[in-house]
């Protein structure tokens, strides 16, 4: 990391700033009342969603024609996704099948927009500890990949259609929170989302070569004992009242190498976000630090949708979304 090309690392002062130059707009909130019968809890969500959603898919479905031009993948998607279903726990079934039928658009593409994570994400989470205990956690969520590049205004074609679609979620039972989230109108698993009070929790792929491809591939060809990751974070967000912390480190930084391998080269967000960290220092993080961490190039990068800031003790969940102006790295 090239600290004096990005002096804005790590200076609270700075959050204002950043929000004027890479704020896109807020966030909607949108409630996901689980008491209602799971076909009908996306209703409110996805009748305001569906044209973005309807726009993406459409994006998605000309892509994988370029790929495969006689269309077969499409009819596969289309033909026998849906044929697969009964393997997706519920109550994940119903609720696809009810935003396909709001939508109008092939369940098969809405499963396949489901799965996504396993192929085209790339993110960079951060939990932090001030000198008090107090924990702060935040997240970009960097997303699209290898999904078409615009030469137009050089932006990746998915990242910027997903940034209409993103949503907080509070998903509520008895009137009550159960879990907050920041997610993808259409998509059903959680990937970042706080129990208020008990812990927050972000998950980012690993990049391995048994990883998302080929945990794809087996599920398709029948070893069905695996579990969607975005399907299992949910339940952790809906089902887990605790979390035993272990406080020998005062800063957890996660992108999507394991912590004991050298990151890609050109991809080095761990270390340009360890660098802020260190030189925030534990007295100082705070969720606008963490906000600025995440604002720090190469962190922030072309393929960042969101950033979301979330305090557990005080309840705190922001999302932001964002741009990185150049010069900013692709990925």
């Amino acid at each position: 990391m090239n600290t004096r090309q990005y002096p804005s690392c790590a200076r609270e002062d700075r959050k204002a700033e950043f929000l004027q130059e890479n704020y896109r707009g807020p966030v909607p909130w949108y409630t996901i009342n689980l008491d209602l019968p799971p076909y009908k809890r996306w209703q409110e969500l996805i009748t305001d969603k569906a044209p973005s959603l309807r726009v993406m898919l459409n994006y998605l479905r000309d892509a994988a024609n370029i790929f495969v031009p006689s269309g077969k993948l499409m009819q596969i998607v289309d033909q026998k996704l849906p044929g697969l279903l009964g393997n997706i726990p519920g109550p994940y079934e119903e609720e696809m099948k009810g935003i396909a039928d709001l939508t109008g658009l092939p369940l098969g593409e809405i499963i396949s927009f489901n799965v996504f994570y396993e192929f085209f994400t790339i993110c960079t989470s951060i939990i932090a500890e001030d000198k008090k205990g107090h924990l702060v956690h935040g997240r970009n969520m960097d997303f699209g990949i290898f999904l078409g590049w615009n030469i137009n205004n050089n932006t990746w074609t998915i990242t910027e259609e997903l940034k209409p679609l993103t949503v907080n979620l509070d998903f509520q039972r008895n009137n009550k929170t159960v879990f907050k989230a920041a997610s993808f109108a259409g998509y059903v698993g959680m990937l970042t989302g706080f129990k208020p009070g008990l812990f927050s929790l972000t998950l980012n792929e690993r990049f391995s070569t048994n990883g998302g491809f080929m945990g794809v591939l087996e599920w398709i060809l029948g070893k069905k004992d695996a579990t969607w990751i975005g399907f299992l974070t949910r339940a952790v967000l809906e089902n887990s009242t605790r979390l035993d912390l272990q406080q020998d480190r005062w800063y957890v930084v996660e992108t999507n190498y394991d912590r004991w391998k050298h990151p890609f080269f050109l991809d080095d967000r761990r270390s340009a976000a360890k660098t802020c960290l260190n030189q925030t220092t534990q007295e100082n993080i705070s969720l606008p630090t963490i906000y600025d961490i995440l604002s720090t190039k190469p962190v922030l990068n072309k393929l960042t949708v969101f950033t979301t800031l979330m305090d557990v003790t005080k309840g705190q969940f922001e999302t932001y979304l964002r741009d990185c102006p150049d010069p900013c790295v692709g990925w």
